[in-house]
């Protein structure tokens, strides 16, 4: 059933707007689809997407909301950078980030907020 479906985040936004110019600018994505008024669906590798939606929920989380898994996160951090996206710096007990990266035994990752206060993770495995 479930573990063989698609799955796709879900990401709310207190003005879906600045969300939409957010990741068309910072991370170069357009939405793939609208759905309903004030929401819109984006699709990335291998049918993954994620939906955008107004709430005024949005930025209230303190976790991890959703992540890209890559093959080189410096490259993807340096591009990132030059669009205007700012790493955060973590140093917590069991978690370090060092330029922005921390590293475990699994790769090293990255987090970054979106316009709206959304936590995004960008991962790279070992």
């Amino acid at each position: 059933m479930l573990k063989d479906s698609n799955i796709m985040a879900v990401l709310p936004a207190k003005d879906i707007n600045r969300a939409k110019e957010f990741y068309r600018e910072k991370l170069g994505i357009e939405p793939s689809e609208s759905m309903e008024e004030g929401s819109v669906m984006y699709s990335c590798g291998q049918g993954t997407r994620f939906l955008l939606y107004q709430t005024d929920n949005a930025g209230t989380a303190k976790n991890t909301q959703m992540g890209w898994e890559t093959d080189n996160l410096e490259r993807e951090m340096e591009e990132l950078r030059g669009r205007g996206v700012v790493f955060e710096d973590y140093n917590f007990p069991g978690l370090k980030t060092e330029n922005g990266i921390a590293t475990a035994s699994w790769g090293k990752a990255a987090w970054f907020l979106d316009s709206e206060g959304n936590i995004i993770n960008i991962a790279q495995r070992s």
